[in-house]
């Protein structure tokens, strides 16, 4: 996998992906486009959501939305790295199993985020779940 990263003025980059996707990161705060720190963020809850809602549809429960948010700590020092992440998965659907839905969170977790994966070694990532009946 390869991407670039082109300097496009200010603080603002233009991100590139392999399969030709971009993306623009502030490093300025964040006042015109998600910083890089955001992005990892944005990418954390993405990868995360992907499985779980790949397992539960795998496990046959009938979600209609899925939504994380997520609360992240940074440390006083430079660099300001992430401390703690948490995830908060909604899960909307009928009839859906809250033993599912743990599962799923689990293995995205534990198994099959490559982002959280990835983070775990220096982050101390949690995460939680509410279901809503529709």
């Amino acid at each position: 996998m390869k991407a670039e990263v082109k300097w496009i003025g200010d603080e603002l980059f233009l991100g590139t992906s392999e399969s030709g996707h971009t993306i623009v990161l502030d490093a300025n705060g964040g006042a015109v486009a998600p910083s890089p720190l955001e992005n990892v963020l944005i990418s954390l809850g993405a990868c995360s959501s992907v499985d779980v809602v790949s397992i539960l549809e795998k496990a046959r429960q009938k979600v209609s939305a899925c939504k994380v948010e997520i609360d992240a700590k940074r440390v006083d020092s430079v660099p300001k790295l992430f401390s703690d992440i948490h995830l908060h998965f909604v899960i909307e659907g009928s009839d859906v199993s809250g033993k599912h839905v743990e599962r799923a969170v689990n293995l995205s977790a534990d198994k099959y985020c490559s982002v959280a994966l990835m983070l775990n070694a220096k982050v101390n990532i949690t995460h939680d779940f509410a279901i809503i009946e529709k």
